[in-house]
């Protein structure tokens, strides 16, 4: 038997040597399987086919939307068009119903026709060794070869940008999963303002990217999911192979977020990120792309900057300079699994 891996994440030197071990690019693969890349492109001639993959296993009521967000958003950090959804839904064995099959599908039908996505096609079963739905989501888009962006395009000198705020997907999550302790304790206006951080200000960052790109030029842009902001910007770090000074109290962070990292005992940058994207720009463009971002109502802020690589990943907090924490296992997994 050998040593036993925790919840989330592997760690990102590991994943990062198990994908330099086993996977391949060669053909018409252009990024493969990289740490920090959200999605792999393909060379379709006159554009690039983009390819993502991702699970929902966290949350229950909202998977549907979840699973088609979620993979979406990464394909607009490539500064790509979301096109066709595939979906591998696994129901609970014992639990399973025709009305959880039904809503599910209708979940997802809707969120595809949000972001005009065809839903078209995948797999579904009962699945054995399971107590809740998983989907597993493909998504595939599109872009012109010339307007391809990849995480390691961050440059020394650039300026760090990240939108809405933090961390919207784990203040739903918490709000979902825990809704009875946090009922109790804060009631019922509260609660439901969390669980409404889904649609608004929502997990998509579609518009996010397509207006960054509206308004200046883009370098690199990234979409922090497990492991929250800080594992994010460490992706991004090793992606590019630069180093990153982060203002700590920059970084807008929800109200609904402290108020639950508070009471969860959870570090904030942690905390699974969905909804806010990274950003890395030419610092002389960073203030108009902020400021467009703004005027779209959709919040914006300089957060720091690209240094480089031998200056290492750091965050100036309270006056000092100190290493920025790198969250293998995500802030959350504490709560749901059971510590907290």
């Amino acid at each position: 038997m050998g040593r036993l891996l925790p919840l989330g994440k592997l760690k990102l030197s590991q994943l990062d040597r198990l994908l330099k071990r086993y996977t391949t690019e060669g053909g018409r693969v252009v990024v493969g399987a990289r740490v920090g890349e959200d999605a792999a492109v393909l060379d379709f001639g006159p554009t690039y086919l983009l390819a993502k993959t991702d699970p929902i296993t966290f949350v229950t009521d909202a998977i549907g939307r979840y699973a088609i967000q979620i993979n979406a958003n990464d394909i607009a950090t490539m500064g790509g068009i979301p096109r066709w959804f595939l979906a591998t839904v696994l129901l609970p064995a014992g639990k399973a119903t025709e009305e959880m099959a039904e809503e599910i599908f209708a979940q997802l039908a809707q969120a595809c026709r949000e972001l005009d996505i065809a839903y078209c096609g995948g797999h579904t079963e009962v699945t054995h060794g399971i107590d809740r739905p998983i989907v597993v989501g493909q998504m595939l888009g599109e872009v012109p070869r010339d307007r391809l962006i990849t995480t390691a395009g961050a440059r020394v000198g650039d300026a760090l940008i990240l939108t809405k705020g933090i961390a919207i997907e784990g203040a739903t999550i918490l709000a979902r999963e825990c809704s009875d302790r946090l009922l109790q304790k804060f009631g019922a206006p509260f609660l439901d303002r969390c669980k409404r951080l889904l649609y608004e200000p929502g997990l998509s960052i579609l518009r996010d990217a397509r207006l960054a790109l509206e308004a200046g030029t883009v370098h690199a842009m990234h979409d922090p999911t497990e492991g929250g902001l800080a594992t994010g910007l460490h992706e991004l770090a090793q992606a590019a192979s630069v180093g990153l000074l982060v203002e700590h109290a920059a970084i807008p962070i929800l109200p609904e977020t402290s108020t639950l990292c508070r009471e969860f005992g959870l570090d904030p940058l942690g905390v699974i990120a969905s909804g806010a994207l990274l950003l890395s720009v030419p610092a002389e463009e960073a203030q108009q792309i902020c400021a467009h971002l703004t005027s779209h109502g959709i919040a914006a802020a300089q957060i720091g900057r690209v240094v480089a690589p031998e200056e290492g990943i750091r965050m100036i907090k309270e006056g000092a300079v100190q290493p920025l924490p790198c969250y293998e296992q995500d802030e959350i997994t504490k709560v749901l699994g059971g510590s907290r």
